[in-house]
């Protein structure tokens, strides 16, 4: 019986998934694994910067439980008992050096798409089935990773894409799948989100949306109690 486990569970992914009439994506941990890469650009941004701070995976791994870059830089510097001020010109500035760092890693090609993904948005755009994005990651992220995957056209494959600083709140509040709701005009049952993490199940499990996650390497053991499929990777859902 326990060997026939992972064959049930992804016969009842490819049923969820195929009788969707959109599916949503996250992206960092989702699409591919890009979380190491942003690790090394804060580094890099902090280094620019003058700061003697050094995210390591462990300390990374922990404040990947606040979601958004500018929010993550915050919250470090918040925890520290002592530590000169930083100001929100600052960290903008220390972002945007970290997002043009990521972007240059990116165009190295050293993060590929994880399995299944790219057979899964060619069978679903084959399907007939619409294509979104519910991220907490900027446009400027999102452009980089799939512009290096897809070329530069690549959002025209997209019906909607809905990024954290287009929304009041980033997830785990479900503002970006509302949002994606009211732009594709199709009622959360109609949809399947596919994330990676227990933030991104929580955000769209409030908006109601029916959650397929595949693990990834920082999130692999969040709760995923409540999605309706764990898997791997999504390799076979095509």
């Amino acid at each position: 019986m326990q060997a026939e486990a992972p064959a049930i569970m992804l016969s009842d992914a490819v049923e969820l998934v195929r009788r969707a009439a959109a599916l949503i994506f996250d992206v960092d941990g989702t699409l591919a694994e890009t979380e190491e890469l942003h690790r090394q650009a804060f580094n890099h941004a902090f280094a620019r910067h003058g700061l003697d701070w050094q995210w390591d995976r462990a300390v990374y791994k922990d404040l990947l439980r606040v979601t958004g870059g500018k929010e993550r830089i915050r919250a470090h510097h918040e925890r520290l008992p002592i530590a000169a001020p930083l100001s929100d010109v600052d960290i903008a500035e220390l972002h945007r050096i970290k997002t043009a760092r990521y972007a240059e890693l990116v165009e190295t090609g050293c993060c590929p798409l994880r399995p299944g993904v790219t057979d899964l948005l060619a069978a679903a755009k084959a399907r007939g089935q619409r294509l979104a994005i519910a991220t907490t990651t900027s446009h400027g992220n999102i452009d980089a990773l799939l512009s290096q995957a897809f070329g530069k056209r690549w959002a025209a494959d997209f019906d909607a894409i809905v990024a954290g600083d287009d929304v009041r709140h980033k997830k785990p509040a479900p503002d970006v799948y509302f949002e994606i709701l009211a732009r594709l005009k199709l009622n959360a049952s109609d949809c399947v989100a596919i994330e990676d993490s227990a933030n991104g199940l929580i955000a769209a499990s409030r908006a109601n949306i029916p959650v397929l996650i595949t693990r990834s390497m920082f999130f692999r053991d969040d709760d995923f109690s409540q999605a309706r499929v764990v898997l791997d990777d999504l390799s076979g859902l095509g």
